[in-house]
């Protein structure tokens, strides 16, 4: 469902966030001090006193809402239907009535404060690659046009505006990872693979050459199907989840005429916080969102 009354009410927004902020009590932003006391309200919002360095603040300050003359009733829709509907920029504008420009940026803001993924792998993990759109945006108006660009086939490449992305799971746990790289070689693929909990770890892979040297690892155990043969699958060994996963890549991306290559790296971590809010409800999955940016 969607959590209607916390898009109408600027009180009740700001009673949603002051719940998430401080689940573990109030903390002065400066210097992280427990010792704070009620001091008066800012609008909607409670202010603090610090009474170890005298800093006052509120349930704002520190985060991607301070400062913005938005209200934070429209902040929290504009997350919440980015991430649960994958809702266009453009549709954002129409539906909160502000300009493109600003809700552009604070959208970027947005998918900017999320943390990058940390990987800790158990094993056994997929991993598989795809390449996706993600150009200059027109910026560079020396280029040639980017459909132009962006028409040949077969593997892609930074330089040629399809930056590999790649992706792990994390069979044991049901973790996925979505991390986007600059190069698909052996170098990259071992950065991914070295944050694991033990030092061996089984790797399913496809045929594609740049996992070929983990054949040489004593420390990892690779199985892997060759998909230009047609093996798909052989019992365990298949990436078939990582492809279900990639799959989602380009409908995430199309509202939003592509990402450009520059900013694909925070927007990676969106299109992951948007798979942990599938199955929550609408209320617990707008805090989760905003516990992200926190």
């Amino acid at each position: 469902m969607i959590p209607l009354d916390m898009f109408g009410s600027e009180s009740l927004a700001a009673d949603l966030l002051q719940q998430v902020r401080w689940r573990d009590g109030v903390e002065c932003p400066r210097c992280r001090s427990d010792r704070t006391v009620k001091n008066g309200s800012y609008g909607h919002f409670q202010r603090y006193l610090c009474k170890d360095c005298d800093c006052t603040f509120n349930d704002k300050t520190g985060t991607i809402f301070a400062h913005s003359k938005i209200a934070l009733r429209k902040w929290l829709f504009s997350i919440y239907a980015f991430l649960r509907f994958n809702t266009s920029i453009r549709q954002l504008q129409t539906e909160i009535d502000v300009t493109y420009e600003t809700i552009h940026r604070h959208v970027e803001c947005f998918v900017t404060a999320l943390d990058a993924p940390h990987l800790d792998l158990v094993g056994p993990v997929e991993i598989d690659e795809v390449y996706v759109t993600a150009g200059k945006k027109a910026r560079d108006r020396e280029r040639e046009s980017r459909s132009r660009g962006l028409s040949t086939r077969g593997r892609g490449s930074y330089q040629s505006d399809k930056p590999p992305v790649f992706i792990l799971v994390e069979r044991g746990t049901g973790d996925r990872y979505v991390v986007p790289a600059k190069s698909a070689d052996e170098s990259t693929v071992r950065l991914l693979l070295a944050d694991r909990e033990e030092e061996s770890l089984t790797v399913y892979t496809d045929g594609f050459r740049a996992y070929d040297p983990l054949d040489e690892d004593d420390e990892i155990t690779r199985e892997y199907v060759v998909h230009s043969d047609g093996e798909y699958a052989d019992d365990e060994v298949h990436v078939n989840t990582c492809e279900s996963q990639g799959r989602r890549s380009d409908p995430w991306l199309s509202p939003h005429r592509g990402v450009s290559k520059d900013k694909l790296t925070p927007y990676v971590p969106a299109f992951q916080l948007r798979r942990e809010l599938f199955r929550k409800p609408g209320k617990e999955a707008l805090k989760h969102a905003i516990r992200a940016t926190l």
